[in-house]
C-alpha cells in the first residue's frame, strides 16, 4: 500500500478543520477538507490514510497489542505467555473478566471508526476533483477502494459488538454524530450491498505500485465471509444467505495454494499467489518513512528473544497431531511445522537447526514448551533487528476453500464440498479425509480450520458461528465465558459517554 501511513497527521487534521464552525477567515496557504481535494495525487494521499488504519496497524510498537488481545487472546487455541500475564486489560480479554472501560478494545473500536471516517471523506470529497486532474476509470476505482475499505472496517466491528453506528456519511456537524444503533440485519445489509458494489468495479489484480490494496477477489472473498455468518445468525433465510456466500465465492478466481507455507508468515514471500488480501509493511526508510513494527518481539517466546506474550494452547497442538504422523514426509501434518517450533525430531536434527540456527533443544535446554513460529523471522539476525516488515495476509485463497465446502455441506451437497477440503490438506502433504457424511464434513472442516489458521483470528467467530463457543472454552478450562455476556464486546465506556 504505496504511502499507506504518511498523511494520517495531515487527513486528521482536515477531518478536524472540516467540523469546525469557530473560524471565520483560514490562512490561503492552509490545507483544508475544501482545498485539498486538487488532483489525483491529493485522492490517493486521502486512500492510502484510509488504508492506513487497517487492522490497528497505526503505531510500531502497539500494533501488535490492540489486534491480538481484542481477537486472539479469547481463542481456545491461544494461551496467555508469562510476560502477558503483567497486563491486567489483557489478562481480563483472556479470562472474560473485562469491563467496558478495557483500553484495548476501546482502541480497537476507535481504530475502526476512523478508517471509516476517512473512508466516508474520500467518498465525500472526491466530486470536488477536476475532471481534468481525474480520470473517469482513477475517479471511479479510487471510489470502490473506499467503499471496500469502509465495509471492512463496519464487518470488523460488527464481528466484535452485537451493534454498532453505521455511518454512510461523512460527519462535517455534531447533529450527524447523533445516530442510532443499528440491528445487526441492518449493519450486514449495509456490509453486504458495499462489498457487492465494488466487487464489479475492482481489478482482479491490482498493478505493481498498488500492491495490497483491495481487488474484486477481496470484495467477493469478504462478501462470502459476510453471507456465511449471516446464514447462522438470520437462520430463517439461512439457505438464501448460504446460496449468496457460494455466488461471492465462485467468483474468487486466479489464486493458488502456496506450497512453501511458512513463506507466507515469516516474511520471505510476500504477497504470494494465495494471498487475497494482505496487510502491508516495508524495509524502505526512504525519506522518512517506516511502516516497520515491533510484532516479530510480541509474537516470539523468551526464548527466541521475544517477549513471551502468546502460546499455543494444549488443544491446539493435540488438533495439530491427533491423526499422526501419516503426512507423505512420515510427519504430522506440515502445517504444524510451519506454525509451531515444538519437540520432535523435525527440529533437533544438527545437520539442519531450524529454530533461529539452533536445534530445538539447544533453544529450550531441554524443555518441552511449544511456541509460535508464525509471524517471526526465520533468522536469528532479523529476529535481533528492533523492527521488522512481515506482511499480515489477512484473506487466504484457503480461506476461501474451506468457506466453500462449508457452505456447500450447509446446502446439503456433502459429495462437492470434500474436493475443496481435500485440496486444502494435499498442501499440508495430508491424504484426503475419511468419511462422506454431512457430519464427517462439519467435523473436518472444523478441524482444518482450526490448524490452517492459528494467530489469523478466524476461530473465534467459527465457534460462535457454530454455536460452540461456551463448550470449547469449557474444554480447555476458560469457565469464564459467560454466552449472553461475551460472544460481542460491550460498546465502550468512551463511547457511551460521547454519544
Amino acid at each position: 500500500m504505496k504511502k499507506i501511513f504518511l498523511l494520517l497527521s495531515t487527513i486528521g487534521l482536515l477531518t478536524i478543520t472540516s467540523c469546525s464552525d469557530y473560524l471565520e477567515q483560514q490562512s490561503p496557504d492552509q490545507l483544508t477538507s475544501d482545498n485539498f481535494w486538487r488532483n489525483k495525487t491529493d485522492a490517493e494521499s486521502a486512500l492510502a490514510a484510509t488504508y492506513g488504519q487497517l487492522e490497528c496497524a497505526t503505531n510500531r510498537w502497539s500494533f501488535a497489542e490492540i489486534k491480538w488481545p481484542v481477537e486472539a487472546y479469547r481463542e481456545d487455541i491461544n494461551e496467555l505467555g508469562s510476560d502477558a500475564l503483567n497486563y491486567q486489560n489483557w489478562v481480563e480479554l483472556s479470562t472474560f473478566t473485562y469491563t467496558n472501560g478495557n483500553s484495548q478494545f476501546t482502541s480497537y473500536w476507535g481504530i475502526n471508526y476512523r478508517g471509516i471516517s476517512n473512508a466516508n471523506q474520500v467518498i465525500d470529497k472526491l466530486p470536488q476533483v477536476p475532471a481534468s486532474k481525474l480520470t473517469d476509470g482513477d475517479r471511479k476505482q479510487i471510489e470502490a477502494e473506499a467503499r471496500f475499505l469502509r465495509a471492512y472496517y463496519h464487518m470488523k466491528l460488527l464481528l466484535n459488538w452485537d451493534k454498532i453506528y453505521v455511518r454512510d456519511k461523512y460527519v462535517t456537524k455534531e447533529s450527524d454524530l447523533n445516530i442510532p444503533l443499528s440491528t445487526r440485519a441492518e449493519a450486514w445489509d449495509f456490509i453486504t450491498k458495499e462489498f457487492k458494489a465494488v466487487a464489479d468495479v475492482l481489478p482482479a489484480k491490482q498493478s505493481t505500485d498498488k500492491t495490497g490494496r483491495a481487488t474484486s477477489g477481496a470484495a467477493n472473498s469478504y462478501l462470502g465471509f459476510a453471507y456465511l455468518t449471516r446464514a447462522y445468525e438470520e437462520t430463517a433465510q439461512k439457505q438464501s444467505f448460504l446460496t449468496e456466500a457460494l455466488t461471492a465465492l465462485n467468483k474468487v478466481q486466479g489464486y493458488e495454494l502456496v506450497k512453501d507455507y511458512v513463506s507466507m508468515f515469516d516474511g520471505t514471500t510476500k504477497n504470494s499467489k494465495e494471498s487475497i488480501f494482505e496487510l502491508q509493511f516495508s524495509e524502505t526508510s526512504a525519506n522518512g518513512a517506516f511502516y516497520r513494527n515491533a510484532l516479530h518481539y510480541w509474537m516470539a517466546a523468551g526464548e527466541l528473544g521475544g517477549w513471551d506474550e502468546i502460546l499455543p494452547s494444549a488443544m491446539l497442538i493435540n488438533e495439530f497431531k491427533k491423526e499422526g504422523k501419516i503426512a507423505t514426509t512420515g510427519n504430522y501434518d506440515t502445517r504444524l511445522y510451519s506454525t509451531i517450533f515444538f519437540k520432535d525430531p523435525y527440529f533437533n536434527d544438527a545437520n539442519n537447526p531450524m529454530v533461529l540456527g539452533a536445534t530445538y533443544d539447544e533453544r529450550f535446554e531441554g524443555k518441552d514448551k511449544p511456541v509460535y513460529r508464525r509471524y517471526i523471522p526465520n533468522t536469528q539476525e532479523k529476529m535481533d533487528q528492533e523492527f521488522t516488515a512481515i506482511n499480515i495476509p489477512l484473506m487466504r485463497y484457503a480461506n476461501v476453500l474451506l468457506m466453500q465446502a462449508e457452505v456447500l455441506n450447509e446446502l446439503g451437497r456433502t459429495g462437492e464440498a470434500i474436493p475443496y477440503i481435500n485440496k486444502v490438506r494435499e498442501r499440508a502433504d495430508m491424504p484426503a479425509m475419511t468419511g462422506t457424511t454431512t457430519a464427517a464434513v462439519k467435523a473436518q472442516i472444523e478441524h482444518e480450520r482450526i490448524i490452517e489458521f492459528p494467530l489469523e483470528n478466524y476461530r473465534f467467530y467459527d465457534l460462535r458461528r457454530w454455536g460452540k463457543t461456551k463448550a470449547a472454552l469449557d474444554a480447555v478450562g476458560r469457565t469464564g465465558f459467560d454466552t449472553a455476556k461475551n460472544s460481542f464486546y460491550p460498546i465502550p465506556l468512551t463511547e457511551t459517554q460521547a454519544n
